[in-house]
């Protein structure tokens, strides 16, 4: 595969359309229009109008947003909201989550985001994820995942206007119950998660 050039078709603050044209195995022409959150998307060019692959192209990479993963030590259960979210047109299941603020670090942008989001205070970190693509068919969009362990009660007192968001806590029994719903819509991360929680109780 060759990347011939990649165009920005518009110009919006956090989160852009980009067409990109390369040729396919057979040297035929082709095209892919993307979303990304970057102003320059992380498809790099060699001499030879070859895509990089290299292996080091993510090192000392920030992720564009990070989603956290919390477990209440006092209650033992893990934290979920539920977030009307505006494409959806309706309430979806996921973890608290935001983009990198420019000079964060992932651990910064965690406990920043859990804060905002659901009022609970970071407590610890038990492990972040390498960078992940969230949907690469339509974005370049990356993000780490931060399990990590949370105390407090929950407040919406720093949510902005924009948000919509119920806080909730869930024990093992109670995630089974919510992936046995069939109308509940749930973020693709989230949904893993849950499965692996209601199984076996731990994240």
């Amino acid at each position: 595969m060759n990347i011939i050039t990649t165009e920005k078709l518009t110009d919006f603050k956090h989160l852009n359309l980009f067409n990109i044209k390369y040729q396919d195995r057979a040297g035929n022409p082709k095209s892919w229009i993307f979303a990304s959150r970057s102003e320059t998307p992380d498809v790099t060019l060699n001499t030879t109008n070859s895509v990089d692959v290299s292996i080091n192209k993510t090192v000392n990479k920030m992720p564009h947003a990070v989603v956290v993963v919390p477990f209440h030590m006092n209650y033992q259960k893990l934290v979920l909201i539920r977030e009307f979210r505006v494409v959806l047109g309706d309430y979806q299941y996921g973890f608290p989550a935001g983009l990198v603020d420019k000079g964060e670090q992932i651990e910064e942008t965690a406990e920043r985001e859990l804060k905002e989001e659901t009022g609970l205070e970071l407590v610890s970190f038990i492990r972040t994820s390498p960078i992940i693509y969230s949907s690469s068919g339509m974005t370049d969009e990356s993000i780490a995942l931060v399990y990590a362990n949370c105390s407090g009660e929950p407040s919406l007192e720093w949510n902005e206007d924009s948000e919509d968001i119920e806080v909730l806590m869930i024990s093992s029994e109670e995630a089974q119950k919510l992936l046995e719903t069939p109308e509940i819509k749930f973020d693709v991360k989230t949904w893993i998660v849950l499965s692996i929680f209601a199984r076996t109780g731990k994240i």
